[in-house]
This record gives C-alpha cells, structure tokens and sequence, in this order.
C-alpha cells in the first residue's frame, strides 16, 4: 500500500524577490526598486445581543363592562409607571388592547411589549412586577436580538481587525528578513462569514426552560473575515525602530 501523501503546506506570507539588477554596459529597463510581501490574514469576532423584547399580558372578567377595564386599566398604568423609572422610553412600550364579551361577562385583554436596551434594568422591572403584581400579570421570558446596526458595526469590526491581523502579520515577515514593511498596495477581502445570532424578529422564540445567560448565548452573533493584502517593502529595517 502507498505511504499516504504528505498535507498540503498553507502559504500565509511570500516576499517577492528583489529584481536583478541590468549588468552594466547592457541596455535594458531600469530595475525596480519596490518589492512586495503578499499576505493573507482573518480575525473572528462576536457580539452579544443589544436588545431584548418582553412581554406582558393581563387579562380581567367582569359582570360590568367598566370593571373589567377599570382593573386593567390600572395594571397598565403602574408597568408604564414602573418602565418610566427605570428609564424606558416611552417608545419603547407598546399596548395592544383586546375588549369581548363572553357569554354574560365582559372580558378586557392586554399585552404590553417592552423593549431593553439595559438587560439588568430588564430584570429590575420583571422581578418588582412579578412581586407587585403576581399572578395577575404573565411575563413572557426575554427575547435578545440584535439591531440592523449592532450587526453593521460587528461586520465593519471584524473587517478593521482581519486587516490589522494582516498588517502585523507582514510586519512579523519582514523582521524576520531584516526588511522593514511600506505601505499597503493592495487589500482585499476574500471571504466573509457570518453565523449565529437573531435580527429583530416575532417568530424567534426560544424554550422557556433556558436561563438568561443561555438565550443571550444562542442569540450571540459571529462574524468571521479573511483578507489578502500586498505591502510594499521599504528596505533594512532600522535598527533603531527594532529595539524600540
């Protein structure tokens, strides 16, 4: 049986060599000056979710119509009370009202979506209602996601830490070879990657047996980068700059 073939070598770094000088007397093109080191390099980045929604629902039965409002009126007014003072804004509190009759009764529906951009002050007001209120309010477990633009600063994040990566990379090759790095002839990126987290979005729900650490884990964004660069290179290094 064949000896199995040895694995395939990753090329990270390549300088290109320096131009044959023209020999004297020949005419000739003038040789060049600038050499090269090509690099590829990546960097993987993650962001916690920035925002949570929660829900709240209260629900009242009545004999007499303005009784049944009447007690969820007040339940609303004190979770508004209660949002405002742990600094919500007000536009981050929606009510949808639902008002029937069944039967002889009178039934009055609400829900109250809620959203946090401090989880901590999430909690603060969860656990004051669930005391203040008990039973008489159902609170939904959090919902985390991510904002359109908390993912557009993950994406620019990553892609500004792949290209440092690259830069320090080449500069590591350059030491090596006694050569200091220029500037950079060429960046490209070559593969972006994205994976993870939950965008804004109602049909997202995850199971109410996952403790909070958990949901803000799963809806944890990732993003990975990989880019190709070409710096100049400028010569020696400077001795002086290499002990500093």
């Amino acid at each position: 049986m064949a000896p199995p073939a040895p694995p395939l070598s990753r090329i990270f770094a390549e300088l290109d060599p320096a131009p044959s000088p023209v020999p004297e007397g020949r005419v000739g093109p003038p040789a060049l000056s600038e050499r090269e080191v090509h690099v590829s390099g990546s960097a993987e980045l993650s962001a916690r979710p920035d925002r949570a929604r929660v829900s709240l629902r209260l629900s009242s039965r009545k004999e007499a119509a303005a009784a049944a409002r009447s007690s969820v009126s007040r339940r609303l007014q004190y979770i508004a009370h209660i949002a405002r003072q742990r600094g919500v804004p007000e536009e981050n509190m929606t009510v949808t009202e639902d008002f029937s009759r069944v039967e002889n009764t009178y039934q009055m529906e609400a829900e109250v979506c809620i959203i946090f951009s401090d989880f901590g002050k999430m909690q603060d007001v969860c656990n004051l209602l669930i005391e203040k209120l008990g039973t008489s309010v159902t609170i939904s477990p959090p919902h985390f996601y991510h904002t359109p633009e908390a993912i557009d600063t993950l994406r620019r994040q990553v892609c500004v830490t792949a290209v440092g990566n690259t830069r320090r990379k080449a500069q590591e090759v350059c030491r090596l070879f006694g050569q200091a790095l220029g500037k950079p002839l060429l960046i490209k990126e070559e593969e972006t990657k994205e994976w993870g987290g939950h965008i804004d979005s109602h049909l997202t729900h995850s199971a109410d047996s996952q403790t909070l650490q958990e949901r803000i884990q799963n809806a944890t964004a990732y993003a990975s980068c990989r880019v190709f660069a070409v710096f100049e290179i400028k010569g020696k290094e400077n001795r002086r700059n290499k002990l500093l």
